[in-house]
């Protein structure tokens, strides 16, 4: 009983299980914006075909696609099968179809091994959300949902530092990088097991959380669209930043990792404080937060000079980062035990299909508006969306205080 709770008194952090699925979370920013910094070099590549502008935009969002559709069948799978196969064989396919861009020919078979990178974060994003649904609860589930959100940005802090510079050689080089997860495989092979399942006599806490919100269908749902527009305004960055910078004249690729990183290390910082913040705060108020700096960086790009074009990363990047753990939070404290699974792979898919969907919307309001039109658009609607969440805040209050009065 002692070790037990020695155990549970442990930080999170230092829990085998916690430091293999960070690190599979980590490989979820390489998926899409590792190769952001190579887009000009591959555009001007490529340039014989005469779909390569739209393709090389493709690129960065095409894992998303796969993801949106095969993440629901994932998390199937996941709640069938266990978890633990789910990540195994989706690093090694990870691994495989990433590195597939430094030989293939042309820019259609580059395109469809990111579709296969695509069902292969499929795999790993939904059989991790559901691990750590299944491994913590409570203030530990809490400080891994932010935990999993620094990982992600600092990992794609050196992911996309590394190919700014490889895309400055070679538009080919940053492909490399996807072989990394490779490394990962040892520590997620040993630790990483599927829990047995819960009995009816687990007691009543343990009851409660396997049955879930009577709601949480429609709260899912209402998550899911939620989280589907977050994620398509924030890949504007990966997707359309070097394009920008080229466009007013600085060095794509390496600035393009720079400002990319600068996204990656706030992120990383204000997600290692999301437990704090979300229990001051609550839920609604950690969303204001959050949208009101996306807001204030989409504003801040408007300058257009070096100075403001770091601060509106930074401030993209801290936003992001306090209002993506909630999404995982909410969904694991909401879903019964039992569709836990499917529930992360729903959850997944609406992260990428929002990713997906970024480029098809926004290229062409780029193109007719400009990016000025882009940035201040965005703006707005980031600032109406924390009024939002302030008021609905507000309400809840409102309600409570009803009720206990």
């Amino acid at each position: 009983m002692q070790v037990i709770q020695q155990t549970l008194e442990r930080p999170v952090w230092l829990d085998g299980r916690a430091v293999a699925l960070l690190l599979a979370a980590s490989l979820t920013t390489m998926a899409n914006a590792t190769i952001s910094p190579a887009l000009p070099g591959l555009e001007r590549l490529f340039a014989a075909d005469p779909n390569a502008v739209m393709l090389t935009r493709l690129l960065v969002p095409a894992p998303s696609l796969s993801v949106a559709l095969f993440a629901p069948f994932a998390g199937l799978a996941a709640d069938r099968f266990g978890r633990r196969l789910l990540l195994i064989w989706g690093v090694i396919l990870f691994a495989v179809a990433g590195c597939a861009g430094l030989v293939l020919p042309d820019l259609p078979s580059i395109f469809l091994s990111r579709l296969v990178l695509g069902v292969a974060v499929a795999l790993i994003m939904t059989a991790q959300t559901a691990l750590v649904g299944d491994y913590f609860t409570g203030d530990r589930r809490s400080a891994m949902t932010g935990l999993q959100i620094s990982a992600r940005n600092f990992g794609g802090l050196v992911f996309i530092s590394l190919a700014g510079w490889a895309a400055a050689m070679s538009p080919r080089w940053p492909f490399a990088i996807y072989g990394l997860a490779i490394v990962f495989l040892p520590l997620m092979w040993m630790v990483i097991v599927d829990p047995p399942r819960r009995s009816q006599a687990s007691g009543a806490k343990a009851a409660g959380d396997a049955a879930g919100h009577p709601s949480w269908v429609l709260l899912l749902s209402l998550l899911v669209l939620l989280q589907a527009v977050t994620n398509m305004i924030f890949f504007v960055m990966p997707t359309q930043m070097s394009f920008f910078l080229e466009a007013q004249g600085y060095d794509a690729a390496m600035m393009t990792g720079a400002i990319l990183g600068t996204v990656m290390l706030a992120g990383g910082s204000f997600a290692l404080i999301y437990p704090k913040v979300q229990r001051a705060t609550g839920y609604a108020g950690i969303f204001l937060l959050g949208y009101a700096a996306m807001a204030l960086g989409f504003l801040l790009l408007l300058a257009e000079t070096t100075p403001t074009l770091f601060a509106a990363a930074a401030s993209i990047g801290a936003g992001y980062a306090l209002v993506s753990p909630s999404f995982v939070a909410l969904t694991l404290n909401l879903a019964p035990l039992r569709r836990r699974g499917v529930s992360g792979g729903v959850l997944t898919a609406s992260i990428f299909i929002g990713q997906f969907i970024s480029p098809l919307l926004v290229t062409p309001l780029i193109a007719r508006h400009g990016y000025g039109a882009l940035f201040g658009g965005t703006a707005l609607l980031l600032a109406a969306m924390a009024i939002a969440a302030g008021v609905a805040g507000g309400a809840a209050r409102a309600r409570r205080r009803s009720g206990e009065g």
